[in-house]
């Protein structure tokens, strides 16, 4: 009796034994595994991160259901949580305007380019070259396009070449959307173009591929 007592008594103490060395591996891994957490602050502010980035872009721009322009952009950035929803096109943007027949009629071009979403409104900057309905062209460093109100217009420096003069605006010039009516804040000068050869359909095509090589 004395013995199973004894058998008894070193089981017990075992069992208790290992229960306590479990209990304080399990704890000193815990403690291991809680020290080595580390917390990564991560902000998100909306203003300044894009939520969607496009490479090499190539596509068409509907108006009213109708295919009326054609976009190229080498990155296209859309920061569609901003406060104020816009794209950004940092390397430079070329825009193409079709007519019913999907023959290109207009073009825009600029080293950069936001577009406000809710807005409507484009805003071109740098080497801003557009070739209008009525093939005149504009050149400017600055432009704003609201698509809204279907106007156009720059404070800044401005040349328009047209089919027998060149006009300089000193102070920009505001314009309704085709370009076909137009009117300069401060008339810089004012000369006839000598020389330039009559344009026709062939020439404008020529010229819309050379402002988009440029």
């Amino acid at each position: 009796m004395i013995e199973k007592r004894f058998l008894c008594k070193t089981k017990s103490n075992s069992i208790v034994t290992i229960f306590l060395m479990v209990t304080m591996l399990l704890l000193f891994v815990g403690s291991c595994t809680s020290s080595k957490k580390e917390t990564v602050a991560v902000v998100f502010n909306p203003d300044s991160s894009y939520i969607m980035r496009t490479t090499d872009v190539n596509t068409l721009i509907s108006d009213s259901g109708i295919t009326r322009y054609k976009l190229n952009a080498k990155e296209w950035l859309m920061f569609s949580k901003a406060k104020d929803p816009f794209w950004y096109f940092p390397e430079g943007i070329y825009i193409e305007k079709f007519d019913s027949l999907f023959n290109a009629e207009a073009s825009v071009k600029a080293d950069t380019a936001y577009y406000w979403e809710k807005k409507k409104l484009w805003k071109l900057i740098g080497n801003v070259k557009i070739l209008s309905l009525e093939n005149e062209k504009f050149e400017t460093s600055e432009m704003f396009w609201d698509q809204g109100k279907e106007r156009i217009y720059s404070s800044k420096r401005v040349r328009i070449e047209k089919k027998d003069q060149i006009i300089i605006g000193k102070d920009g010039f505001e314009s309704n959307q085709d370009m076909t009516k137009y009117s300069f804040i401060n008339s810089e000068a004012s000369f006839p173009v000598s020389e330039k050869a009559p344009t026709d359909s062939t020439s404008t095509k020529n010229e819309l591929e050379t402002i988009q090589k440029q």
